[in-house]
């Protein structure tokens, strides 16, 4: 397998883009990359394209991207439609990463596109019944209640909305806190250090222009947001929104034609999906498995990153996964953030872009959009929300739910070159 290089990024905000179309919102991030990486469209030779619901909101079910894609000049090449709930950026990723590796092209597109705000607010929050196994819904969310009912602690009265998920919230919402009530009762962390997490990071969104929400909050403004389902409040959750993202990669031969670009190395492109671990089986986590596939591919480990980009649709989404990818001992995520480890300055910054909870979640782009952030990274371009000396950084993503971990996940490491 060949070296593979990201030569081109771009994205648009993340934001709530009712007057764009998913056309329109992948023709800016294409060519802010094409732009980036000094090509042309005709410059491509395969492309990715990643999206979930487009059908669910506007009944473009099929060949999305060659829909998408027509209207910019880019066809006759191979396009791969790829869907793989929130992994699905990253998947495209790592899909246009294989072609290129394997040699059966020389320069890639990965991109990705999601509107998912609508006015009718019950469909919007149904859409997101889709990441788990739709035909078996309600037996999903017995089997968290009943690991709920097991634990000593009662849940506040006052910590869910009346409406229950899928009406007034996504059932992930009620997935990440059953996940983390667990989590405080096993190895005590705190709802205080939830709101940490949140509130570093909603400090590094307002450093983003990307970010959709760019303003700073406190820890005590983040506690007395409105809650969405114990432990859970509104800042600590991932808002709804619109947007897209795309990388451009290529060979090592093709890099030496170019002129003026400043690539960024993929070291590890890992994809990988869940399995029926139980809940307690942490060592056994989809994210601690591909990670460290990850790292014996890039020959380094969780002490060698810099910086991460990790899936956090929800505070405890972060916390988790700074223990599953290794930068501390599993039970010590809320201590690790308490420390200021995770913020910028700190040992291990964790999404300096203000992540999912700040910079936004449209599904089918947030992986690449985390990928957008780890080149300006490790570019040293990123200005205010700068990671000093950053020169290994890892982004993961994970999409979907089954059992008791994410359905899908891909993990990649990405190296600076100099």
């Amino acid at each position: 397998m060949r070296d593979v290089f990201i030569i081109g990024a771009g994205m648009t905000r993340f934001a709530k883009h009712l007057d764009r179309t998913e056309k329109e919102l992948t023709a800016a991030a294409i060519g802010l990359a094409l732009k980036d990486a000094g090509l042309a469209v005709s410059d491509i030779e395969s492309a990715v394209f990643s999206n979930s619901m487009w059908g669910y909101f506007s009944e473009q079910h099929c060949i999305k991207g060659q829909v998408a894609l027509r209207p910019l000049g880019i066809g006759g090449i191979p396009i791969i439609n790829v869907e793989n709930a929130c992994a699905g950026g990253s998947t495209a990723l790592h899909a246009a990463w294989l072609q290129v590796a394997a040699g059966q092209c020389e320069c890639a597109l990965a991109v990705g596109v999601e509107k998912l705000y609508s006015e009718d607010k019950l469909k919007m929050f149904r859409a997101f019944n889709a990441g788990v196994d739709v035909s078996a819904i309600e037996e999903h969310l017995s089997a968290w209640r009943r690991v709920l009912a097991k634990l000593p602690a009662p849940v506040p009265a006052e910590g869910d909305e009346p409406e229950g998920a899928g009406k007034a919230r996504s059932a992930f919402m009620d997935i990440y806190a059953g996940w983390c009530r667990w989590h405080m009762q096993t190895h005590g962390t705190t709802q205080r250090q939830l709101a940490m997490i949140a509130s570093k990071n909603h400090f590094h969104g307002s450093l983003n222009p990307y970010a959709q929400f760019q303003n700073r909050m406190s820890v005590e403004e983040i506690l007395a947001g409105r809650p969405v389902t114990y432990p859970l409040t509104v800042p600590m959750c991932a808002p709804v929104g619109d947007g897209a993202a795309a990388a451009i990669v290529c060979s090592p031969a093709y890099l030496k034609k170019l002129s003026g670009v400043r690539p960024v190395r993929i070291r590890a492109s890992v994809l990988g999906s869940g399995t029926d671990r139980g809940i307690e089986a942490e060592r056994d986590d989809i994210g601690t498995r591909l990670s460290r596939q990850a790292y014996r591919i890039a020959g380094v480990g969780p002490e060698d990153i810099d910086t991460a980009e990790v899936h956090d649709a929800t505070a405890f989404g972060e916390l988790h996964q700074s223990e599953a990818l290794g930068f501390c001992p599993l039970g010590e995520g809320g201590a690790f953030a308490e420390s200021g480890a995770t913020r910028l300055g700190g040992k291990i910054p964790l999404n300096p872009s203000g992540g999912l909870e700040s910079r936004g979640h449209p599904v089918g782009a947030s992986g690449l959009g985390q990928v957008f952030e780890l080149v300006t990274q490790l570019r040293h371009e990123a200005g205010p929300r700068q990671v000093e000396g950053c020169r290994l950084a890892l982004a993961e993503n994970g999409g979907g739910n089954l059992a008791f971990e994410e359905a899908a996940m891909c993990v990649h490491i990405l190296e600076r070159v100099t």
